[in-house]
């Protein structure tokens, strides 16, 4: 059964998270100050004094309201999700999928213009009915007993495509786990995903790298990795260490949250504060400290590794139709050569994008979207 959902947050919850924010007395920090060891001492600071003083909850509920939303009971979650029916009228669905530590919200500046192009100057023949889910644990999504993998969430998600939804075909997107939870569903659900669309390649080839260009990529994505990804290393193999410290600590769970939004996106051209507005970072927290979900989205790190990671096995590949979108601000999950991608997807589109990050949609949703729909088109 589905049921509406609408966002709901107690003014009585809201000012404990605000009294908890003011009450936080922050430990010593490096003196040269930056994000080399850490969350910005002087950034955390500065965001939390406007997310006191500045930030209007009810505004960020009433955008978080914007577009339909409901639940459905999968198996032993209730799902969330946004379900927007566009000019497509129900003929075009497509499924996208967030990662972490991102969110349905990820997504809000992409959802008009996919759902409604005539609205933007564009043809209504490129428009998609559009369903965004929360990962099992995250957001308004119920939580798990215990992990749970990206292969599961792709189950979960065909079911609620095919079964609640009644869409018997259709096309998925997703970077980052996202990314993952789509390519699984290529694998798994072929008989049900039309083609799929990445931003972050997810699966790995059988096998070592085949070539100098390749073993180049996994040299420097293992030092990127040694570099900014202990937080990696800590959720996939102890998650509820950091869970324990987080729990009932919103400037922690920001700090930990804030820095991967820092360290992944695309700073080339333009400052943090630029990249990302204050109202944008602290929806997309409240997301996670209003639900309690820091914890179970740190789960879901150590939940790949119980279903045995992302590696193919000998003579398998993803062959639903592949298409990437290669933002280049990209920082520890840069794209593999093409060659290491096709002995894992069957890649039909490549798209090198002019700017952007790992959180492509949120960064540079005009190129997103523009992707998306030239996507779309090739049938």
């Amino acid at each position: 059964m589905v049921t509406p959902f609408r966002v709901e947050w107690s003014q009585q919850a809201v000012d404990k998270v605000l009294g908890q924010v003011r009450a936080y007395e922050f430990p010593p920090a490096p003196s040269e100050g930056g994000w080399g060891c850490g969350c910005d001492g002087d950034f955390l600071k500065a965001i939390c004094a406007y997310w006191t003083d500045g930030f209007d909850v009810a505004k960020a509920v009433d955008n978080l309201n914007r577009f339909p939303q409901f639940t459905a009971r999968v198996e032993d979650f209730d799902l969330h999700f946004v379900h927007v029916v566009g000019e497509a009228q129900g003929k075009r669905p497509l499924l996208i999928t967030h990662g972490w530590p991102g969110s349905h919200f990820e997504f809000w500046d992409a959802i008009e213009p996919l759902a409604f192009p005539s609205r933007f100057g564009g043809d209504p023949r490129d428009a998609f009915d559009l369903v965004i889910p929360s990962l099992p644990g995250f957001g308004f999504s119920s939580k798990p007993a215990r992990p749970i993998g990206q292969r599961a969430t792709a189950r979960l998600f065909n079911s609620l495509m095919t079964d609640v939804l009644g869409y018997d075909r259709y096309r998925a997107q997703g970077g980052d786990w996202g990314g993952l939870v789509t390519s699984w569903l290529g694998v798994d659900h072929a008989a049900h995903v039309e083609a799929i669309h990445l931003n972050m390649i997810g699966l790995r080839p059988h096998g070592p790298p085949q070539s100098p260009e390749e073993i180049a990529w996994i040299t420097g994505f293992g030092a990127a990795l040694d570099a900014y990804g202990g937080y990696f290393r800590l959720q996939a193999s102890k998650p509820q260490s950091i869970a324990w410290m987080g729990a009932n600590n919103p400037v922690g769970q920001a700090a930990w949250i804030l820095e991967r939004f820092h360290d992944w996106a695309d700073l080339r051209h333009k400052p943090f504060d630029q990249v990302f507005t204050r109202d944008q970072l602290l929806t997309n927290l409240m997301l996670y400290v209003m639900t309690g979900s820091f914890t179970t989205g740190a789960w879901y790190y150590r939940g790949m590794l119980e279903e045995g990671g992302a590696v193919m096995a000998e003579g398998q590949r993803c062959e639903v139709p592949t298409a990437f979108a290669n933002f280049p601000g990209e920082t520890i999950y840069t794209a593999p050569p093409q060659s290491w991608v096709k002995r894992a997807y069957n890649l039909t589109r490549w798209t090198e994008l002019p700017h952007g990050g790992h959180f492509g949609a949120m960064e540079a949703p005009e190129l997103f979207v523009q992707d998306l729909r030239a996507w779309g088109r090739e049938g």
